[in-house]
């Protein structure tokens, strides 16, 4: 895998993480409600699911592609319209991200850690963002390393990114600063969103 093609695959990873929905809800809450331990745990538990997903995803397009590859266009296209509908919501969005930080009851590391896991085994969302996301790189790596690069970088920024929210949780000033930018962040990031989705039509 090339660099190029490394840091195309980061940058993706990354806004999938940051994508407000039910992954931060679930974080946000066992951080707020256990404390950093809980938080932590649900964080890289959830980031093992999405390891899985890549791997699965990974093995299964890579198949898929080779016997079908006109439905390289077709999952492109989907994902596409997905990666659309998930960027105007953003750009729409009054604070998602602020919206979404709310406490839950306390529970322990374990019961954090299986909540984690299955909210990204589960989610159908995930499942989509996966089948847009590798479509473009499975086509293009063979090697075994880039291989599992692609399995690889997904997991880590998933895991780093919820551990830095569990850690925001624990400051209760950036917490404020980060509801004062929700907005911004939101529409931001739903700007990116949609310009990824043009490149991967364009690229179809």
């Amino acid at each position: 895998m090339t660099l190029t093609l490394w840091l195309s695959l980061l940058a993706i990873c990354l806004l999938g993480a940051m994508s407000p929905g039910p992954s931060l809800v679930m974080v946000t809450k066992h951080s707020l409600a256990g404390g950093k331990a809980n938080g932590l745990a649900a964080a890289w538990a959830h980031a093992f699911g999405i390891g899985v997903y890549a791997f699965i995803s990974m093995v299964g397009l890579a198949v898929i592609f080779h016997q079908l590859p006109w439905l390289y266009q077709i999952i492109s296209y989907a994902g596409a319209a997905y990666l659309i509908y998930l960027g105007v919501n953003a750009i729409r969005s009054k604070g998602g991200i602020a919206a979404k930080l709310e406490a839950g009851q306390t529970m322990s590391v374990w019961q954090s850690a299986k909540e984690g896991l299955l909210i990204s085994l589960l989610s159908p969302k995930i499942a989509l963002f996966f089948a847009a996301l590798f479509s473009p790189f499975v086509a293009s790596v063979d090697s075994i390393d880039g291989k599992m690069l692609m399995v690889m970088t997904p997991f880590i920024v998933d895991g780093l990114w919820y551990t830095l929210i569990t850690l925001m949780l624990s400051n209760q000033r950036l917490l404020s600063g980060l509801r004062k930018k929700a907005v911004v962040i939101d529409r931001l990031s739903g700007l990116i969103l949609v310009a990824l989705a043009g490149k991967i039509i364009l690229s179809a």
